[in-house]
């Protein structure tokens, strides 16, 4: 009959309570090992790491974090943090960028590019979330 509920077996609450600290366990997993990589950072760098990876978070709540070759990711690798010897890059995915576009930022990567960020100060959110934003639209695509 039109309008009538298809009945759904209930989950078990031990189910339920299992895959939510399953998956909350996996992200916990994750943030800390990304603590443990900007905690291991010399300063300034690590003060510069805990802010951009604050802006990119603060950009897109709930984004994916994860550390892929070697560095911290986010969002699914649209945007890395790496922690240099004396500044710290923060990397986008060129995925969808038109050729106007790729003039914003440094490096000549041909999958990523980054801009330079030497010092706390230095960190331009305006801009930064102004990229981030841009990359994310230009990924879509």
């Amino acid at each position: 009959m039109k309008g009538e509920l298809e009945e759904v077996s209930p989950i078990e609450p031990n189910q339920f309570v299992q895959y939510i600290f399953e998956h909350t366990a996996n992200e916990n997993k994750m943030s800390n090992k990304i603590d443990e990589y900007i905690n291991k950072q010399p300063s300034p760098q690590q003060e510069i790491c805990r802010a951009l990876r604050q802006l990119i978070l603060k950009t897109f709540p709930g984004a994916q974090e994860e550390i892929k070759w070697g560095v911290p990711v986010f969002a699914n690798g649209n945007y890395y943090i790496v922690a240099l010897k004396d500044h710290v890059n923060l990397g986008f995915t060129i995925k969808g960028l038109k050729k106007e576009d790729m003039a914003l930022f440094d490096g000549s990567g041909k999958t990523m590019k980054h801009i330079r960020i030497d010092k706390l100060n230095g960190i331009d959110e305006k801009r930064i979330i102004k990229l981030l934003k841009l990359v994310d639209e230009r990924a879509k695509e």
